[in-house]
């Protein structure tokens, strides 16, 4: 007795077109659009497209839920989509990898074209396929910028930095120019986009969507296959359909911009994302793309500060660090030669990059999981992310890479935490983000320096610190871990001149003090690593002579 249909594949079925005399293109999970390369330019009756579901892949880490749930329903959707447009879909559940799933295709409907791949990962998996000839590789159509102005803007080797590449790249597209020099006189006001939210004007309310079928049995196989995968799976904030990728957007424009710029470094119990747009996870499956975004952001009426803040975010960030992972080879080599990192052909079969330039090598504590650490800031932005899949730039980089960084993290094993745990995390995206910029594992190579602060900073621009069992200004660890941070790194940050006043702060401090800021490290990691949460009574006395 054979087995009833999914819903998916009825609907599928349903809406198939003649597949015969197409020009098949394999469509990888992170394009799903018709707006870039042969989809928007080829009449959909003579182009085929093929979509894998590898399970191989998804239970290749702890992959949060909501995120398996994302990808696979706007995959399924997308399927739907293009069939109705009258393209034909060939939809393949892969018994093993990706190659594997497309090079017999291949033999059957002819070599598939496929535009590049944004993973490394993969890149990798499909080289085979590739080498066979089974796969012509196109170039990916969604990028902004070329490999030519990013070495032009940041320089041909390392250290590379954001902020000149982002310069020529607006000289280059006029986005924010007026007779060659930048609208409101400077390239970035990220100095004025750094203010704390105190609940005013209000934060919006992210918008719900209605699961359909489709996605309400991608949930019920999530809900199977990875249940013992962490994370809660939410249909109710999961966009899935073109539809629902319209709509975030038009809500993003509406409710999120306008306040974007003054408020986007600020943190709040009160509201997760407050003025950040939440569209990262669907920007990286191009659900929607990148020029669109950046098209409709400069058609409102928005203040200066938001607007630029938000272009920069596209513009510059996000293509800055796909560059930096392709140019070191996903940081397999962060030196080289003039001419470039690139020049050298990838090793496609080495394992992930593990750069320390801190040598931090402390295992990720279980606070990370959801065990209870004792500090509001990381408990708070921890429960929010395995609730979400979610978080805005800031939590992730002061409070988790920075307590992480501060505790002497494996970044390799911060980054691939990263990896799991947000739906819009892939190895282009994840890797710059921890080893580069988060934990400064891979030294000056795009960034100037560490990203650390003791409690001060989290204090300033949050609220986390009102519901802590810890004085911010007095008992607070973070500050005494950011001074030991400071001491055992002494020797490899000497010498930068981002660093030398905190430096100098530290060559100030007693003896005392820094043989407390040890002990206080030591007792943290303790707790931590054993999964018990850090609290005042743990903590060493300060001497009232210090």
């Amino acid at each position: 007795m054979s087995r009833p249909r999914s819903t998916f594949a009825r609907l599928l079925a349903d809406r198939q077109s003649d597949p015969a005399g197409r020009r098949w293109l394999y469509v990888p999970y992170d394009q799903l659009t018709a707006e870039m390369g042969p989809l928007s330019e080829e009449d959909p009756h003579e182009v085929g497209i093929v979509l894998v579901e590898a399970p191989a892949k998804a239970a290749l880490r702890p992959y949060h839920r909501q995120k398996l749930a994302l990808v696979l329903a706007n995959q399924r959707h997308f399927a739907l989509e293009q069939a109705a447009r009258g393209v034909a879909v060939r939809y393949e559940i892969a018994e093993g990898t990706y190659a594997d799933a497309l090079t017999p295709l291949a033999q059957e409907l002819g070599p598939l074209r496929v535009m590049e791949p944004a993973e490394r990962e993969l890149r990798a998996d499909l080289a085979s396929a590739v080498d066979a000839g089974a796969l012509r590789v196109l170039p990916h159509d969604g990028w902004l910028t070329t490999r030519e102005e990013f070495l032009a803007g940041a320089g041909a080797s390392p250290p590379w930095r954001m902020d000149a590449f982002y310069r020529l790249v607006r000289r280059a597209t006029g986005i924010l120019m007026e007779d060659g020099k930048p609208v409101g006189g400077k390239y970035s006001f990220d100095s004025e986009n750094r203010r704390p939210w105190r609940g005013e004007p209000p934060a919006p309310t992210p918008p719900t969507f209605t699961a359909d079928a489709v996605t309400q049995e991608v949930a019920s196989l999530i809900e199977l296959r990875y249940r013992d995968h962490p994370g809660r799976l939410d249909l109710e904030h999961l966009p899935a359909t073109a539809a629902d990728a319209d709509a975030l957007w038009t809500w993003a424009m509406r409710e999120c911009l306008p306040a974007f710029g003054p408020y986007e470094d600020a943190m709040s119990t009160r509201s997760r994302g407050l003025f950040h747009t939440r569209i990262a996870a669907l920007l990286n499956l191009h659900r929607l793309t990148p020029r669109r975004v950046v098209t409709d952001a400069l058609a409102l009426d928005l203040p200066l500060a938001s607007q630029e803040g938000f272009i920069r975010q596209i513009l510059g960030w996000r293509e800055f660090v796909r560059h930096v992972h392709r140019e070191t080879d996903g940081f397999r080599r962060t030196e080289g030669s003039r001419d470039g990192l690139a020049g050298a052909k990838p090793d496609l079969t080495a394992g992930d990059a593990a750069p320390s330039m801190l040598h931090a090598n402390w295992p990720l504590p279980p606070a990370f999981w959801g065990a209870p650490a004792g500090f509001a800031c990381l408990d708070t932005v921890v429960r929010e992310v395995w609730d979400d899949a979610y978080g805005h730039h800031i939590t992730r980089l002061m409070v988790l890479a920075n307590i992480a960084t501060l505790l002497g993290v494996s970044p390799r094993e911060l980054t691939d935490w990263f990896w799991v745990a947000y739906a819009d995390a892939y190895d282009w995206v994840v890797e710059p983000n921890v080893l580069g910029m988060g934990t400064y594992a891979a030294g000056d190579v795009m960034t100037t320096k560490p990203y650390v602060s003791g409690a001060a900073y989290i204090n300033r621009m949050s609220d986390y610190c009102l519901a802590c069992a810890f004085d911010p200004k007095g008992t607070c660890p973070l500050s005494d871990l950011y001074w030991q941070f400071l001491a055992r790194n002494r020797d490899r940050l000497a010498g930068n001149p981002r660093v030398a006043l905190p430096l100098r702060s530290l060559a100030r401090r007693s003896s005392a003090r820094s043989a407390r800021d040890a002990r206080v490290l030591e007792v943290v990691r303790a707790r931590l690593s054993s999964g018990r949460p850090v609290t005042p009574a743990d903590l060493p006395p300060v001497s009232r002579r210090d």
